[in-house]
């Protein structure tokens, strides 16, 4: 299990160095393929830019607190908070291959393809259910909820500019490991 030590770095480190971990919720699972860093301060796409109450989550939680939010009033979106000396901020979860949990997680999304699961930061929290109560939650207290490191081969990083957002696109902090099939969007060029 990743412990907090883990997310006390800078958001675009931690956002590449979860590629390939397991995220594991409350009987179900899945390895982080597709993440995005948001920085505390200099990011007008942060929420910290902007709203106040995303400033007092950093300011009151610890690194590796669940910062959940609901998007457009419709999905809500899982990212966990960093905190370190090279700046704080939040790592968004954009999309996981599914590991543990399949007939769960298909009966929450309607669907029965695996790749279309958690192919999404929305999609995974249905998936996954994850919701608001859970904002503020520890993902580095209880195995059941937390992210675990996978051994593996190596596996490329992919770079790209951020999606779905309006401003600090040119920051090329969404991060995708090289051959997997459960993006949220098309692959960069």
């Amino acid at each position: 299990m990743l412990q907090q030590d883990f997310f006390q770095s800078d958001p675009v480190t931690c956002a590449r160095e979860l590629l390939g971990a397991e995220l594991r919720w409350d009987g179900c699972a899945g390895i982080v393929v597709e993440t995005e860093a948001y920085a505390e301060h200099g990011d007008e796409a942060c929420h910290t830019f902007s709203r106040k109450g995303a400033r007092q989550f950093v300011d009151e939680h610890e690194a590796g607190a669940a910062y959940v939010y609901l998007n457009y009033g419709v999905y809500w979106l899982a990212n966990v908070l960093v905190k370190g000396e090279q700046g704080n901020g939040f790592v968004l979860i954009r999309a996981l291959r599914p590991t543990l949990g399949l007939d769960e997680m298909c009966i929450r999304r309607k669907r029965e393809k695996s790749g279309e699961l958690c192919s999404g930061p929305g999609k995974l929290s249905m998936a996954l259910d994850i919701h608001g109560e859970h904002h503020g939650s520890s993902l580095v207290q209880s195995e059941e909820r937390a992210f675990h490191r996978c051994a593996g081969e190596p596996r490329t990083v992919i770079c790209d500019g951020r999606v779905g957002i309006s401003k600090a696109v040119n920051l090329q902090w969404r991060f995708l490991l090289e051959g997997e099939e459960c993006y949220f969007s098309v692959l960069p060029k």
